[in-house]
């Protein structure tokens, strides 16, 4: 039987209000490692609140929290959290220097040696597609640009938990499927990815697990073929 010390993350009691009104109360939410989600409900069911929630970004009320089998706070949140969770947001903020200094900014402000930066830096241009704009201002990028940068950036940080909010949502054409053919890859460094989105393509990849926000609950919704192994009963 599946604990939550098995789970990447766990968290019981979710409850967030905004005002009088209950955006949602959720029993318990929990993420497995190295595994894709996507979060789905109606516009303004607040899948974008909870992601910002799990990414500190957001406070809430927590009854309960377990992060790779140990107990945590969301509030105040810890550092040991803010280094393992990456949160990029659906019109991801860009910094006025260049792309490949955009995509260092964490591991420079983690004091990484600035060889291995470099390094670093340049195997995630390559993997977003992105080494012709390293030195490009960021104000002059398209939307799948600023996307793909974006990924990088969270990329080179080796997240446990990646949250992506409408990664997909301002991007037409051959701008969407580059972003969407990024996603796969993540998982292949060990790093949980959970989408919030209305992407058919993203929902229908394979592997990947649904969440459905509903009237304030939370249900699961694993693919047919695909074990609901640790996650609560929901209906299909």
């Amino acid at each position: 039987m599946s604990t939550d010390a098995d789970a990447l993350l766990t968290v019981h009691g979710l409850k967030k209000r905004h005002g009088e009104r209950l955006l949602f109360d959720i029993d318990m939410l929990r993420l497995d490692a190295a595994s894709a989600y996507v979060l789905t409900g109606a516009n303004g069911a607040g899948k974008s609140t909870l992601l910002r929630v799990l990414a500190g970004l957001e406070t809430a009320d927590v009854k309960s929290a377990v992060f790779e089998g140990k107990p945590v706070a969301l509030h105040p949140y810890p550092q040991m959290l803010r280094r393992a969770i990456v949160y990029v947001h659906q019109h991801p903020i860009m910094f006025s220097t260049s792309v490949a200094r955009n995509i260092a900014y964490g591991l420079n402000a983690r004091g990484e040696p600035k060889a291995r930066i470099a390094r670093v830096v340049a195997q995630a241009m390559d993997w977003a597609g992105v080494r012709y704009l390293a030195d490009t201002d960021p104000a002059r990028l398209s939307g799948g640009e600023k996307q793909r940068v974006a990924l990088a950036r969270a990329r080179v940080l080796q997240p446990r938990l990646l949250l992506l909010d409408e990664p997909t949502a301002n991007l037409d054409g051959a701008a969407r499927e580059q972003v969407i053919a990024l996603i796969p890859t993540l998982l292949e460094q060990g790093t949980t990815v959970v989408m919030a989105c209305h992407d058919r393509d993203l929902i229908g990849l394979p592997g990947v697990r649904r969440l459905k926000l509903r009237d304030g609950q939370l249900e699961a919704r694993p693919y047919k073929g695909m074990s609901d192994k640790g996650m609560p009963d929901a209906p299909a």
